[in-house]
């Protein structure tokens, strides 16, 4: 298993029917009535991705005091720059807003900060070297908000700044020209969670005339739907708008720097979706941030050039092996960290003079999402650091990150992610700190929760079902795929692929055949064979090879299948509860069968040690040896066993599991030198073996 908890989302019947009577697919109304829909008028209203649902740009406080002024510098032809972040969201909102400006025919420049040499925001070297090519205008996008020091020293050399953001503000806000973003305390729009380059899209509009707005919008909506999947953003409301209509403007590809990047994507051709975005655009365009060099994504994407635009392409390619080289280097070296240190814990604090400060956030992440904990990582150079954070299950990095302020020089972002500065000196005074936030926020919260949204039965997942899923497209953050339970799945037959690295399943549910893949694991680590019966957390996609179409589960989870026998399972319950009593017991006692079939299944192993399930064991030994299946009875095996000294471990894992390592020369003993085998033959009332029966 890969999260600890699962958990089923309540579901509603009668809402359910209610969508189904009015003709929804039956898969969608279990989605949709899981997720709080209750009407089709809900549904509708949920789904839409008309651009009727954008609110007016004015509704967004002090866009009015930044269109004015940015009208301002057209009309006198004043030459602004756009400075941006090197993250995708920054650096699709600093070309759109860019391209926008010279579409109307303002004399504008771009600035991306060096992630490596200046790191993220505005700072007063940069302004200095805008100053003397005659930039009077800064706008910033996905910048800016908490940058007060700078925006004072750009007003004392003369500049004008204008700033647009959408992270979390702090008290005062920047004295500029105008600060437009959706997090200010006193924000009055509708919808607050757009991107960065949502916020851009928002001021091109308000420097629009309203008639010509739907065709600004249809121009720039494919850059803004690349940074707003990429920056996690909840894809509901404006958002989900945004990304569905940039969608269609990108599977047009009429941008040159899109035409490149989805050739050398291996993307002509096919139809683009916010996985798409998340898993093979997004990636390229963030790696060259990463590495230093956001400009050549942002060139990419304000070039009309087709050849430059090839060249670009294939130079953000290796941009990208170089970044996912380097990724797994420092993921590896800080994994040993955590193994040495006895593991996570609350929370992941790292530090090392070495590692690339562009890719650290990326290995924040993983490691988050592997332990379910919030990740610290921190780039040390001379006397201070500079640190990428990123949240586990539900913390809110933010806030942890503010509780801390007295450790840290200084820090920004939102919920999900962060970075901030820190001294050397005070690192481990902040891992004390930020563990015990952490610890106090894990009580909290449920990391570790994988949520489903329904459960299935393997007859309903047709073509057609899965087909209509594609309605609730654009999935991201606030709108996840669906995810379906799938119980008492029979395995027929697995094996790894993609260079041993994902997990392929066939399998058989209540009679009908089903395949799955599991990727990034192997049936070594998920310890699945055939002959297993699984319950299965999945989303069902279509795959298409070789001109046909199927339905594929890929799995996010899976985990043994409980015992059906209603007895059974109780017995199972009681056994795991220590609290059985001497009816129980008497059921608990394993016959001289059992004993003897666990033994041989554990000594036949070829590995001495194993991690596995109650459930999964007691089938195996069952299949092996022609017995019923007993998760119960076969753990009693392994105590006794234990207790013997045929075993030199015994752990009982979370959720059932088990690991146990076989001493490598067993000694011949006798069962009833165990003290758990006279009990329960006690409990049998002393008559299921005699003496001669119970050497092992």
């Amino acid at each position: 298993m890969k999260y600890p908890t699962w958990t089923l989302r309540t579901p509603c019947p009668q809402a359910r029917g209610a969508l189904e009577r009015d003709g929804m697919p039956s898969l969608t109304a279990a989605v949709l009535s899981a997720r709080g829909i209750r009407s089709t008028a809900e549904a509708e209203a949920f789904l839409a991705t008309g651009t009727e649902g954008l609110c007016d740009p004015f509704t967004v406080t002090d866009i009015d005091r930044a269109a004015d002024r940015i009208r301002q510098a057209l009309d006198r032809r004043e030459i602004m720059a756009v400075y941006g972040d090197y993250d995708v969201d920054g650096i699709t909102a600093t070309c759109l807003l860019t391209g926008f400006l010279r579409e109307q025919g303002g004399r504008c420049l771009w600035y991306i900060p060096d992630r490596i040499e200046e790191g993220y925001g505005l700072n007063c070297d940069a302004i200095r070297r805008l100053r003397s090519r005659g930039v009077t205008l800064i706008i910033t996008v996905d910048c800016g908000v908490t940058a007060n020091d700078v925006v004072d020293c750009a007003a004392a050399m003369g500049l004008d700044v204008v700033v647009t953001d959408h992270h979390a503000c702090k008290e005062p806000l920047p004295t500029a020209e105008a600060v437009v973003d959706p997090h200010r305390p006193d924000e009055t729009a509708a919808f607050t969670e757009l991107a960065g380059v949502g916020v851009a899209l928002k001021l091109a509009l308000a420097l629009t005339a309203p008639e010509a707005r739907p065709e600004v919008f249809r121009s720039w909506c494919d850059l803004a739907a690349l940074g707003t999947v990429a920056d996690v953003v909840p894809l509901v409301g404006e958002n989900r708008i945004i990304t569905a209509r940039g969608l269609e403007e990108l599977n047009r590809a009429r941008r040159t720097g899109i035409r490149a990047l989805l050739r050398e994507a291996h993307l002509v051709n096919r139809p683009l979706t916010s996985i798409s975005i998340s898993y093979t655009l997004a990636p390229r365009l963030n790696a060259a941030g990463r590495m230093g060099r956001a400009d050549v994504a942002a060139e990419l994407l304000l070039t009309e050039d087709e050849e430059r635009a090839r060249a670009l392409a294939a130079e953000l390619t290796e941009l990208n092996r170089d970044r996912q080289l380097t990724e797994q280097d420092i993921y590896r070296e800080a994994l040993a960290r955590i193994e040495a240190q006895g593991g996570p814990g609350s929370a992941v604090v790292l530090s090392d003079d070495n590692w690339h400060q562009g890719v650290v956030g990326i290995v924040a992440s993983r490691l988050a999402e592997r332990f379910f904990c919030p990740v610290f990582m921190i780039c040390t150079d001379g006397d201070r650091g500079k640190g990428s954070c990123r949240s586990g299950g539900r913390s809110n990095i933010y806030d942890m990150l503010n509780e801390c302020t007295d450790c840290l020089e200084s820090f920004g972002g939102h919920d999900m992610a962060a970075g901030f500065t820190i001294r050397r000196d005070r690192i481990d005074e902040f891992r004390t700190a930020v563990q015990a936030c952490a610890r106090a926020a894990a009580q909290e919260t449920d990391a570790g929760v994988l949520e489903l949204d329904a459960e299935v039965e393997g007859e309903s997942l047709t073509l057609p079902a899965v087909e209509a899923l594609e309605v609730l497209e654009p999935h991201g953050a606030a709108n996840p795929q669906p995810m379906f339970l799938l119980r008492q799945v029979h395995v027929l037959s697995c094996c790894n692929v993609g260079g041993e690295r994902h997990l392929r399943l066939r399998m058989e549910a209540g009679g009908c055949p089903v395949d799955g893949i599991f990727f990034s694991t192997t049936d070594a680590e998920q310890d699945v064979r055939p002959g297993d019966l699984l319950d299965l957390a999945f989303c069902p996609k279509i795959n298409e090879y070789n001109g046909s179409r199927t339905v594929q589960l890929v799995l996010s989870d899976l985990r043994p299948a409980e015992t059906a026998d209603p007895a059974e399972r109780a017995l199972y319950d009681a056994w795991r509860r220590g609290t059985w009593s001497d009816e129980e017991g008497a059921s608990l006692l394993p016959s001289r069968e059992e004993f003897e079939a666990v033994w041989r299944f554990l000594a036949r192993e070829k590995e001495p040690e194993m991690e596995t399930h109650a459930e999964t064991l007691a089938r195996r030994v069952a299949a092996a040896y022609g017995l019923e299946p007993s998760p119960a009875r076969t753990c009693v095996c392994l105590t006794v066993f234990r207790e013997l000294g045929l075993l030199e471990e015994l752990e009982n894992l979370p959720e059932g599991g088990l690991r146990l390592r076989r001493r490598a020369d067993p000694p011949r003993t006798r069962l009833d030198s165990s003290a758990l085998f006279r009990r329960l033959t006690a409990c049998a009332g002393g008559a299921y073996y005699t003496r001669e029966d119970t050497g092992l």
